[in-house]
């Protein structure tokens, strides 16, 4: 069956500098505004002491505390037409201070479909160099992490137990091992 809103014309309800609220029938969810959109990247650092993912908190308002993620930041935001890659490699020298050497795509994702209409395209770093100690940019209060990939499922349940949220992007990494 197909749901009789599917063509029904989108409202815009409210829009703010970054997210605009909308209505197609009985349907409401956000949006990004301008067409701005999502880089997430997966960089694990392929190093001498063994493999390491880089993970990132910060305090979310919306969820009240901190919480752990992969490095991310909007394309476009203020570069209209900005692209993914460049954007991609500029928040994880940012957010991580680490530079990747590469970006692969590995394809656009929708987080919450059911309610967001925001996507993202998530980027694999590969030849990672570290070039600063990361934290985001002025204003930003962001905590870098390089986990070992052999340790990462009983760190994010230390973190748990701690109180910190955990971003949904994450079971890329669980995902297997929780199944079981």
């Amino acid at each position: 069956m197909t749901d009789p809103d599917r063509d029904a014309a989108e409202e815009v309800m409210w829009e703010g500098r970054f997210i605009t609220a909308k209505r197609r029938g009985k349907w409401e969810y956000v949006g990004r505004a301008r067409g701005i959109h999502a880089a997430v990247i997966l960089a694990v650092d392929e190093a001498a002491d063994g493999r390491h993912v880089l993970l990132v908190d910060q305090y979310r308002v919306p969820l009240g505390r901190r919480c752990i993620e992969l490095p991310a930041g909007l394309v476009g935001d203020e570069d209209e037409g900005e692209d993914a890659h460049l954007a991609a490699a500029r928040e994880l020298e940012e957010e991580t201070g680490y530079r990747p050497d590469r970006l692969e795509s590995l394809g656009q994702f929708w987080s919450s479909p059911g309610m967001v209409s925001e996507s993202f395209t998530l980027f694999r770093a590969h030849g990672l160099e570290k070039t600063g100690d990361g934290g985001g940019v002025a204003g930003e209060d962001i905590r870098v992490h390089r986990i070992p990939l052999a340790a990462l499922a009983d760190r994010i349940a230390a973190w748990r137990a701690e109180g910190y949220a955990m971003d949904v992007k994450l079971l890329l990494l669980l995902g297997a091992g929780m199944v079981g």
